[in-house]
């Protein structure tokens, strides 16, 4: 019988193990039986825990994609400043945290992109991970521009902080982190400009829209 309080520390030591296997042999050849030596069990173990690879990697994801969630959170918590501007550059800053750019975690990250398109566990991961940076984006650029352009903003911003985490994570160099973000910064910036010539007459035409588009009496 395994003793009270071990299941969260087993779980946790095949977690950091499956990231140094993926980082040591790719997520193809990083085998149940590579995972369990490297984190000092039996092969029963994983099953037991995790039923089989897939729950494994789904559930080392799940680890990594928390990390960058508590990662943003206590960015936002630290913020003295409730500006838009200041909760994208959390969300930015967020996004490329060590959690997330050091080597194990981005070809884990590669190896997931790659294997949810085969996996629906994995792509529901994936989809769950797309809508909150979009979402998230999205919410604070309502703050300032109409409901159009801040969609357009958070859906160029999501693919622009993608693009750059790729390139850097296929570049075989170091990641530079600093250039990352001051390009999201300058692209963040470029859409926040547009408040002071969209905001006014968009809005405006907005409202008409909503008001046809209720029913009489509404």
């Amino acid at each position: 019988m395994p003793k009270v309080g071990m299941q969260p520390i087993r779980r946790q030591q095949l977690i950091e193990a499956t990231l140094q296997a993926v980082d040591q042999v790719g997520l193809g050849d990083a085998s149940i039986a590579l995972i369990a030596r490297l984190a000092g069990v039996s092969n029963g173990i994983i099953s037991h825990y995790f039923q089989d690879k897939n729950g494994l990697i789904a559930a080392t994801m799940r680890y990594i994609m928390n990390m960058l969630n508590e990662g943003v959170i206590a960015r936002r918590q630290a913020l003295t400043d409730d500006s838009p501007r200041a909760h994208l550059k959390v969300i930015i800053e967020g996004n490329f945290d060590a959690s997330q750019v050091n080597g194990p975690a981005m070809k884990t990250w590669l190896a997931f992109w790659a294997s949810s398109m085969h996996q629906p566990s994995l792509h529901r991961l994936q989809r769950i991970n797309d809508h909150r940076l979009y979402s998230n984006l999205c919410c604070q650029f309502r703050r300032v521009l109409p409901l159009y352009h801040a969609r357009k903003a958070a859906r160029g911003l999501a693919a622009l902080i993608d693009g750059l985490w790729l390139r850097g994570a296929l570049s075989g160099d170091a990641f530079d982190t600093d250039q990352a973000i001051r390009i999201a910064y300058e692209y963040m910036d470029l859409q926040l400009a547009k408040q002071q010539s969209l905001g006014t007459t968009d809005q405006v035409s907005e409202q008409p829209r909503a008001a046809a588009s209720q029913p009489a009496g509404a």
